[in-house]
């Protein structure tokens, strides 16, 4: 095992929930990217990492994925967290596979992606009211901004797991049993 951990996929497939559980059972140092990110978006416009930037939503995706790829491959390449034992854990949303393999591939991480694609976008609205918390940005949109989010959510979903396929990388269907895969997702390390 690396010693860094990336954990991606989209909104509610227990990206941060699998992440905080490896930084208290494991010791890594857990670090969201989204708070990165959105720290990028309100100090430094001028990068372009623009969620709201009138895009659609996968034309958003590969914007930013594009764009943070890079910028966490030169986080792991500074090798702060190579001292420790372990390192850090990543958790990402907009990663595309694809991007990955382009930027970090080859770094001293691993990436596993955290999905829900099978299912219907109607299921995937259920998903979000069910673990949705005040801290999510999404708990404050309406129930109709969300329906239109978890159509979006399922093709973001579907084109990850098909990426993760086409580059070998390892996925976790999230939508159904989702505590006995995260069971058998920590048994790894």
């Amino acid at each position: 095992m690396k010693n860094n951990i990336i954990i991606a996929g989209v909104p509610r497939a227990g990206k941060s929930t699998i992440s905080h559980r490896l930084a208290a059972r494991f010791g890594y140092q857990h670090i969201s990217m989204d708070s990165i990110i959105a720290g990028f978006e309100k100090c430094f416009p001028e990068t372009g990492v623009n969620t709201y930037a009138g895009l659609s939503s996968m034309d958003t995706l590969h914007m930013i994925s594009g764009k943070m790829a890079p910028f966490v491959r030169a986080m792991l390449d500074s090798a702060e967290y190579d001292e420790f034992e372990p390192g850090m854990v990543i958790d990402m949303y907009q990663l595309l596979p694809e991007d990955y393999m382009k930027y970090i591939h080859g770094a001293n991480c691993e990436i596993f992606y955290f999905l829900t694609s099978n299912v219907t976008p109607k299921e995937r609205f259920a998903i979000q009211k069910k673990y949705d918390t005040e801290k999510d940005y999404t708990f404050y949109k309406s129930d109709e901004e969300l329906r239109e989010g978890a159509v979006y959510i399922v093709e973001q979903s579907i084109l990850m797991k098909e990426q993760c396929q086409t580059y070998g990388l390892r996925y976790f269907e999230t939508a159904k049993n989702r505590e006995q895969v995260f069971e058998e997702f920590l048994k790894i390390f």
